[in-house]
């Protein structure tokens, strides 16, 4: 085995375990910032990063912005009445 070739599978390796860490950090993103930002469907969000993440790629960024989606509270919720 030539000295090109150890160099060749180790940059094969280094790019395959970078592409899998990137995966994995964009899987796991919506959910980390819902959970941050304590939205109510925390763990909803997280599924829906990793299923679209999986299954196309096409709609992981609604899956990011739900994540940043605030819930507006019913009066009732803040402890005033309605009018």
């Amino acid at each position: 085995m030539a000295v090109i070739d150890v160099f060749a599978i180790i940059v094969l390796v280094v790019a395959v375990l970078s592409a899998v860490a990137v995966f994995v950090i964009m899987g796991m993103a919506p959910g980390h910032v819902a959970r941050r930002r304590g939205h109510p469907w925390a763990q909803a969000v997280s599924v829906a990063g990793w299923v679209t993440l999986i299954f196309g790629l096409v709609l992981w960024p609604l899956a990011f912005i739900w994540a940043y989606v605030d819930v507006p509270a019913f009066p009732r919720d803040r402890g005033e009445t309605r009018p």
